[in-house]
């Protein structure tokens, strides 16, 4: 990867607009419509991750502000952060065509967001993050993927990593033309049903 790709994700990165700015247009349920923001496929994967933050976050901060007196609140800044890199459109993935004369891609963020709905329909996990290390834009050339998620208290961790993982392979297989030469499943949070 290049030094860019691992560089942080500057806040006009999202075609002009900030995380706040998409945070504002979320609370006001996207209304009045907004075309910068609506006809940016970066600007809407974001407003995607967002929602999503913040459907994962109403439970989970209610459960901890009732176990805990001041509770941390650090974990959200992480998903921030985590929703930040990953909205970046990245590197272009090929996708064949049988006529040569035309040239399809997806953007490494548009796989992300693929392998996070698979995961996200899994059952048993909250998605965390999503990389892809190799050279996506070479057809052939072997590609790692490496999510993290936090696994669902009492739920068999072997189990669920191997059906996550090959739930994972077939969509990729499915979608893109990558050759996924692994999955690794890295549980870094456990998560009450």
């Amino acid at each position: 990867m290049s030094d860019i790709d691992d560089a942080a994700v500057p806040e006009d990165d999202l075609d002009g607009h900030t995380i706040e700015e998409l945070a504002d247009y979320l609370d006001r349920d996207r209304t009045p419509r907004d075309p910068s923001i609506e006809d940016s496929a970066t600007c809407r994967l974001a407003l995607d991750n967002m929602a999503r933050l913040r459907e994962l976050s109403r439970g989970a901060l209610q459960r901890r502000a009732e176990s805990q007196p001041d509770p941390d609140t650090s974990w959200i800044d992480r998903l921030l952060e985590t929703i930040r890199s990953e909205v970046r459109p990245g590197r272009d993935v090929p996708i064949a065509h049988p006529d040569p004369r035309l040239r399809l891609a997806m953007t490494e963020a548009a796989v992300r967001g693929l392998v996070r709905r698979t995961g996200d329909t899994t059952g048993d996990v909250v998605m965390g993050s999503c990389t892809l290390e190799g050279d996506v834009g070479e057809p052939g050339a072997p590609v790692h993927v490496r999510v993290t998620a936090g696994l669902v208290y009492g739920a068999p961790a072997v189990e669920v990593a191997d059906r996550l993982r090959a739930r994972i392979v077939a969509a990729l297989e499915r979608h893109t033309d990558l050759t996924v030469a692994s999955v690794d499943v890295v549980f870094d949070d456990v998560t009450l049903p």
